[in-house]
């Protein structure tokens, strides 16, 4: 399997949010309001990218093609903390105090020199965050460990899921 790592960013879209909201008119269509203290809704499904056949992102590429939308290291904590996470045998499914929940896959990763991971027991997702020059904060998890919050090198392939905070 290869990892094709394209450097061509067809769309610097930035607002991915749909301008249709929910019934109750405060959360975006395709996303899920888990009830979260911060008011962050995250986005039902992964991002796809047009350049990559395993729909991963470089933390420049995702940076550059949603900016604002891709949630921060602190978002990410919250979710970790404030939700209730359970392991399905292809990813989490992520459960906020009020019932309402999203699927998290396990959808693998790419290593910087492009071998990848392939999913079924792997996630990794990027935050906004930087560490500094080369790394960047993401959430970890693999099946039967710990969720974790750590950096990555920035050119690693890895999942993007978005949020809207109003």
């Amino acid at each position: 399997m290869i990892c094709l790592m394209g450097l061509a960013i067809t769309s610097c879209d930035k607002d991915n949010t749909d301008t249709e909201t929910t019934e109750t008119g405060t959360t975006p269509a395709g996303y899920v309001d888990l009830g979260l203290p911060s008011g962050t809704k995250w986005k039902a499904s992964n991002e796809a990218n047009p350049n990559d056949e395993n729909n991963f992102y470089t933390y420049d590429e995702a940076i550059e093609k949603f900016g604002s939308t891709l949630p921060t290291k602190v978002q990410w904590e919250e979710l970790k903390t404030g939700c209730q996470w359970s392991w399905t045998g292809s990813g989490y499914k992520v459960t906020g105090n009020n019932g309402e929940s999203l699927f998290l896959p396990a959808a693998g990763f790419c290593y910087g020199n492009g071998s990848v991971v392939p999913g079924g027991f792997s996630g990794r997702y990027w935050s906004s965050t930087p560490s500094d020059s080369e790394q960047a904060y993401y959430l970890n998890f693999r099946e039967n460990e710990e969720l974790a919050i750590a950096k990555i090198s920035r050119d690693f392939g890895i999942s993007v899921r978005l949020v809207y905070n109003p």
